[in-house]
């Protein structure tokens, strides 16, 4: 996208009906690192990945807890996500205090939209540049949104957001049908592959994701470095699969392959640039 005298200011209109503005905050979600969920009847798994601006610092951290039953991942600009997660726990806190039991999820994720959606209309407010996977369990079962920028959400059994999500996301589509009957175990399983997915080749360690789980009688939890680097030497998701992948795709020609190749070319340069972390 180019600037042009249209995105000056949020609230102006181009002749074909398009915010140039929320459209550059949902790019942002692009460029982030990448985010998963997956939801079966009894439980949600989010994951993500752990992605440094330099080999100096750490990164930075992509999955809040809002409430024993909500929890949240994002993608895009952290400090936008940070400042959404703490309006999250603060509403959960109310709701709690007020009727003494937990709030619905998508209530909860209505009330953040609603939240997103009035900084699209107002010309001293800029929409957040982050994109939210918020899982959830309440009395109706286990949820999975996605709110965008835009103020929209929607309601999925599994997605992927940020940078080389739609490897991720090819992944899913062939897997989901099994996951409402899926067990925590399998759920998590899925979730580890489709992260390596997004790497691209990359060895997919304990260091390089995060995952959290949250299910019927489990409060919503990180899950330890150790756990999580056990559960990939069990799976055996880093081994000689990502090799053959790697040889197999310079030679494929089907449009798909093709596809995957032009979108890694470009994620990774733009992540490297990117002046903020995301």
């Amino acid at each position: 996208m180019f600037r042009n005298q249209y995105d000056t200011d949020v609230t102006t209109w181009s002749p074909a009906g398009r915010l140039f503005q929320v459209e550059y905050a949902m790019e942002a979600v692009k460029q982030g690192s990448a985010a998963i969920g997956l939801r079966s009847k009894t439980h949600v798994v989010l994951a993500c990945v752990n992605k440094a601006s330099s080999e100096l610092s750490s990164y930075q951290k992509k999955i809040f807890k809002a409430d024993d039953h909500i929890g949240v991942a994002i993608a895009g600009l952290t400090a936008d996500g940070r400042v959404l997660c703490r309006y999250m726990r603060n509403e959960c806190i109310n709701y709690s205090y007020t009727y003494e039991s937990q709030l619905p999820v998508g209530r909860l994720v209505v009330q953040l939209a609603d939240k997103a959606q009035v900084c699209t209309q107002r010309s001293w407010k800029r929409p957040y540049g982050v994109g939210l996977l918020v899982g959830g369990l309440d009395e109706s079962g286990a949820h999975l949104f996605y709110n965008c920028p835009s103020g929209n959400y929607f309601e999925y059994q599994a997605f992927a957001i940020g940078s080389r999500s739609q490897a991720a996301k090819t992944y899913l589509e062939r897997k989901f049908e099994s996951f409402m009957e899926s067990s925590r175990d399998d759920l998590i399983k899925d979730a580890l592959f489709a992260l390596r997915e997004t790497l691209q080749g990359e060895k997919l360690t304990s260091s390089t994701c995060t995952i959290s789980v949250l299910g019927v009688g489990e409060a919503f939890h990180i899950l330890e470095q150790e756990t999580v680097q056990a559960l990939i030497s069990e799976f055996e998701i880093v081994g000689e699969e990502p090799p053959a992948d790697d040889t197999a795709v310079p030679d494929a020609s089907s449009g798909a392959g093709a596809g995957a190749g032009a979108g890694d070319q470009g994620a990774p340069a733009d992540q490297d640039v990117a002046p903020m972390d995301i």
